[in-house]
């Protein structure tokens, strides 16, 4: 069998939640458009909408939609959340009963996951669990990674400097004694017949 470029190498297609077409997400859209939060029918949103208003409140423009129960997989829900954000700009978050799956034009994937580990598994505690993200991405991330980019490449610079020092050094130095020119040599000869005749 012969395999192409194009059969290894396919794009995954994107695969919504059971039950999400054109018509849901319009529906997820009128939702959303009056707090931020889109919930399945007679769900209380109040407590969601308060967090909504908060992290907006601290400068993430946060988007919240449940889902009842879990999907397939947990990729279909950042498959879901990247339809939302197709027009709702931000940061979406799209939860489940175990899991999360979020989107952002302002946030980065590394911070976005850093937040989502501690809020997943929580067992339909939607709430908890979006308290929890919030949380996460207020903080600011331990690590900077601009930090440790600038000490690594001074590391480098350091290096090469102190590498260019020494051969400057090494080079500036006085050169190595040479050898004095060997003088003529006499030949010898291992002929034990001849070497009486020489002497």
């Amino acid at each position: 069998m012969t395999v192409t470029h194009t059969s290894a190498f396919s794009l995954k297609a994107t695969k919504l939640p059971d039950g999400f077409d054109s018509k849901t997400l319009e529906e997820v859209r009128t939702d959303l458009a009056d707090n931020g939060v889109a919930t399945p029918a007679g769900d209380d949103q109040s407590e969601l909408a308060a967090i909504v208003a908060d992290a907006r409140a601290h400068g993430i423009d946060l988007s919240i939609v449940v889902l009842d129960g879990n999907p397939g997989h947990d990729s279909e829900l950042r498959d879901l959340a990247t339809e939302v954000a197709g027009f709702q700009h931000g940061t979406v978050a799209v939860f489940s009963d175990d899991w999360i799956g979020t989107t952002s034009d302002s946030i980065s994937r590394v911070r976005l996951e850093w937040a989502e580990d501690k809020s997943k598994f929580t067992g339909g505690k939607t709430e908890q669990a979006a308290q929890t993200l919030v949380h996460r991405l207020e903080q600011t991330p331990t690590v900077s990674w601009t930090e440790i980019t600038i000490v690594l490449l001074a590391g480098l610079v350091l290096t090469v400097g102190g590498l260019y020092w020494v051969k400057a050094r090494r080079a500036g130095g006085s050169p190595p004694p040479v050898d004095a020119a060997p003088g003529p040599r006499t030949r010898r000869t291992e002929d034990p017949e001849l070497e009486p005749a020489a002497q």
